[in-house]
């Protein structure tokens, strides 16, 4: 017989709860982005409301699939859940393109210059670490 009962270690519980925060603050991002007010937008400088403009609808909507997959599969990580990593994997497939995207095919670099590279690189490593944190958790048996 199988033993489902692996003691789950500290930094499992660590990790997780980190995760879960760093992707609250994702869903505040996209929030705060795709709502933003022609108020707020206008308050910006040009070059950023030209940014902000310039975004294609797929990108938006990869950025949801991005967040709401990492936060769901967040909870379900917390919640020691095998389809947490389905849900990060998901996430992944969003957050790949939207950061190519951003990166390479708009003028973010231009606006904000060349560390605004940064953020979305270390997306796209937690987004990786999350779909191989998960698929660890279920080979030792964490995540049922």
């Amino acid at each position: 017989m199988r033993n489902d009962t692996s003691k789950i270690p500290a930094y499992f519980w660590v990790l997780a709860t980190f995760f879960l925060l760093w992707n609250i603050m994702g869903v505040a991002s996209f929030l705060m982005h795709t709502f933003i007010s022609d108020e707020s937008l206008a308050l910006l400088p040009v070059a950023e409301q030209e940014l902000y403009n310039s975004y294609p609808m797929w990108t938006i909507v990869a950025f949801g699939i991005a967040v709401l997959g990492g936060f769901l599969g967040s909870i379900g990580l917390l919640r020691k859940r095998k389809w947490s990593k389905l849900l990060f994997i998901i996430s992944l497939f969003g957050i790949v393109p939207q950061m190519i995207h951003n990166v390479f095919f708009t003028k973010t670099l231009e606006v904000y210059g060349p560390e605004a590279a940064l953020m979305p690189m270390m997306v796209v490593v937690f987004g990786a670490f999350l779909v191989w944190f998960a698929d660890l958790g279920i080979k030792k048996s964490w995540l049922r």
